[in-house]
């Protein structure tokens, strides 16, 4: 009887050890997917927001904060992001924020990407983001190859800046959320504000609209421009 009392102890507390989820150390990273060119995207037409068109892009950047995301599933990844190339090429230098729902719950990690290299997921512990914190993002072109990628989240103080090498065709610059795995989390509504394309507004390019869809549903739906050219939202459609 004693040692079927241990058993039953040691099982209960193997149970209870269980239940406790282990606390996230990467996000996005954990499901090994990149942010790709819209044309690879296999998960349905998964981008939103604007893409300008045209040659010899120099520059792109925008504005938004955080939103608060709830997780459907552990399914759900989706990043807010800005870039050049992409729409119709195949490569994208991009950076912004993931929010990954492989643990259980939404997960926010900055990061950066010069496809086809894979991302790079900035330390959570280093820069940290929070939903409601206000992230300014830029990619800019600086001659021979070289592309400065800029990340700042003003409501805790940091900046992450670095240049990288890729020879590209600039044909295109987007501000963008995107779901790699097509399935997005509940983000409410992101607003993009100060959006400049080659340091003029975005409406300046007469960007195409882009609304993600999934297996034929639409994920979100993506405003019109603001009357300076600069601002739009991002809004999820369905639970």
């Amino acid at each position: 009887m004693r040692a079927f009392l241990i058993r039953l102890a040691t099982l209960a507390a193997a149970a209870t050890t269980l239940a406790v989820p282990a606390a996230p150390t990467t996000a996005a990273a954990a499901q090994e997917l990149s942010f790709r060119p819209l044309q690879y995207n296999t998960n349905g037409y998964n981008w939103g927001g604007y893409a300008a068109q045209g040659s010899g892009f120099t520059s792109v950047s925008a504005t938004w904060t955080e939103p608060r995301a709830t997780c459907k599933s552990t399914n759900d990844l989706y990043a807010p992001w800005v870039g050049i190339d992409g729409y119709g090429s195949s490569s994208v230098e991009q950076t912004g924020v993931a929010t990954d729902c492989s643990s259980g719950s939404p997960v926010n990690q900055a990061w950066y990407e010069m496809y086809p290299a894979n991302p790079v997921y900035l330390s959570l512990s280093s820069y940290p983001v929070s939903a409601g914190d206000v992230i300014s993002a830029s990619v800019t072109y600086t001659g021979s190859n070289k592309y400065a990628l800029k990340l700042t989240d003003s409501t805790r103080g940091w900046t992450y800046s670095t240049t990288k090498t890729l020879s590209a065709q600039r044909t295109s610059a987007e501000v963008i959320i995107e779901s790699p795995t097509g399935s997005y989390p509940n983000f409410g509504t992101l607003n993009f504000t100060s959006a400049t394309v080659n340091g003029r507004a975005l409406s300046s390019y007469g960007p195409v609209a882009l609304d993600p869809s999934s297996n034929g549903t639409y994920e979100a739906r993506t405003s019109a421009l603001g009357s300076g050219g600069t601002s739009f939202s991002d809004t999820f459609l369905h639970e």
